[in-house]
């Protein structure tokens, strides 16, 4: 079943509703899950249309599941969008240990909790992000299973022609940022392995879709005639419709010890290709700074691919959309991934 989309989306709306409409594994995969699930930190980029196709996915495979979504709801209106769904939401915050104690059992979390922007600076907010909290909830759920995402920045800088790093390579993270979430996986791994908790590792770089990612990062530059730095010359990407997919389905690939799991695109892409791709497709002059080097921050896919298949979309799909979507000067976050960023210091 492969699901189709528009030339170009009009709206958030429409944006919205790609990006959380279930692929039919996930809807076969609800129908075999047993129990309800619980998103902890569901207002960040990604949770809330995760959050979103999981109650889809339920609704076409005709079963019924509390779909629960946590966070401090900050903005008010992410937890009426949320409700509107019909996703229950409690607010509060992870930080505090007797929130967590007061969650009710799931027998499924997905971890979303996180920090990484503006990190270089408040270091101590960042390990209690990303290493203590982790700590909290393995101990609050060390009787479900849980999904828990990390970052592909966990790994070393790797030659551009080696296929990116595998799951199996040792971490060797750069800066306080990634230290932290190695440090969050280590708190995971160590619950798994002492309460026999079946657990998911998602090491992810980078999703993207039209408001926020490595391509719209570039996009933006060109769009404004600024210089796009091609000094960490490729990446990695993968359309958010299909993370969301692939990290609800680890969901049943969660194992004690815990899984460590790769999810991005398939292909590496070129900074400088893609941002003269973007020139043409928004007819804008492209300014390239630097020269590409030999290394970069590259995951390897093929462990997930193996398991679940290959993303339903394109990274030429996703391009022609973030182009069309720039060029209208339509909403994005403001929230860059500083991908390009060698030094660790985000």
């Amino acid at each position: 079943m492969k699901k189709t989309y528009p030339e170009v989306f009009k709206n958030e709306e429409e944006l919205e509703e790609a990006i959380s409409r279930p692929t039919l594994p996930v809807v076969n995969m609800m129908k075999e899950l047993k129990g309800d699930i619980i998103f902890l930190g569901v207002s960040g980029k990604m949770g809330i249309s995760m959050a979103h196709m999981a109650k889809r996915a339920c609704d076409m495979a005709g079963v019924k599941k509390r779909i629960i979504g946590v966070s401090r709801f900050s903005q008010a209106a992410n937890k009426d969008y949320l409700e509107s769904l019909g996703i229950e939401t409690i607010a509060g915050d992870l930080v505090n240990q007797d929130f967590i104690k007061s969650l009710p059992d799931v027998e499924n979390v997905i971890y979303l909790a996180g920090t990484k922007f503006g990190t270089q600076g408040n270091e101590p907010y960042t390990w209690i992000m990303n290493s203590f909290i982790p700590g909290l909830v393995v101990e609050q759920f060390k009787k479900s299973r849980i999904v828990a995402l990390s970052t592909g920045c966990v790994y070393p800088l790797v030659d551009v022609n080696s296929g990116g790093s595998l799951e199996s390579d040792q971490a060797l993270p750069v800066g306080e940022y990634a230290q932290s979430c190695l440090g969050r996986e280590r708190l995971f791994q160590y619950g798994s392995m002492e309460n026999k908790t079946p657990i998911s590792l998602i090491r992810l770089n980078y999703a993207v879709e039209m408001r926020y990612g490595v391509l719209v990062d570039i996009a933006l530059k060109v769009k404004n005639n600024k210089p796009v730095d091609v000094t960490m010359g490729y990446a990695n990407v993968i359309w958010q419709g299909d993370a969301n997919a692939f990290i609800l389905r680890s969901l049943l690939m969660c194992e004690s010890p815990a899984k460590i799991l790769n999810i991005t695109g398939l292909e590496t892409i070129s900074v400088k290709d893609v941002a003269v791709k973007f020139g043409e497709l928004m007819g804008e002059e492209v300014v390239v700074t630097g020269e590409e080097d030999d290394v970069a921050l590259l995951s390897n896919s093929s462990l997930i691919t193996k398991e679940m298949g290959s993303p339903e979309v394109s990274t030429d799909e996703v391009i022609k959309w973030t182009a069309d979507w720039v060029k209208a000067g339509k909403s994005v976050h403001g929230k860059p991934t500083h991908f390009e960023v060698k030094d660790g210091k985000y």
